[in-house]
């Protein structure tokens, strides 16, 4: 299976990122704002979601690989029940969201990483103009993402 590679330039392409990056999981010290530049950045563990079972792997039957995110035209970043100072602190990614800012031209608005626990990192964009790319080669785990839905 190919590395996955997409562009993001609507909600309709976070949407679809947003489903591979579910249950990925990373370390606070693994973002970065560039705030000359306007981009904010991410590597995350992704989980292989399109690889469940349609790819034959070993004994440990699942599988994450290193993928980068980043995100251009930010204006601001905000962060909420996340301390950004605690690099080595692990998160669980749950999802990425856009909504569009009210009486602004579309299409700014706010892009939003939704944590296991309740953090957030917001970004003000004035566009969605983004890349997810996998990097390096997938390695095979035992563990599978779980949801207690009924929670």
């Amino acid at each position: 299976m190919a590395p996955l590679r997409l562009r993001i330039e609507d909600p309709q392409d976070l949407a679809v990122a947003s489903a591979h990056l579910q249950d990925a999981v990373t370390a606070v010290g693994d973002f970065a704002y560039e705030k000359k530049r306007r981009r904010f950045a991410g590597v995350f563990n992704r989980f292989r979601w399109e690889a469940e079972g349609g790819v034959k792997l070993g004994p440990k039957r699942h599988s994450r690989i290193r993928t980068g995110v980043h995100f251009d035209d930010v204006m601001a970043v905000r962060s909420q029940n996340i301390r950004l100072d605690a690099k080595e602190a692990v998160v669980e990614l749950l999802a990425v969201r856009f909504e569009a800012s009210a009486g602004e031209e579309d299409p700014s608005g706010t892009i939003t990483l939704d944590f296991a626990g309740g953090g957030t990192i917001a970004l003000d964009v004035e566009c969605i103009e983004g890349h997810l790319t996998d990097i390096g080669q997938p390695w095979e785990t035992t563990s599978k993402p779980e949801h207690d839905i009924d929670a």
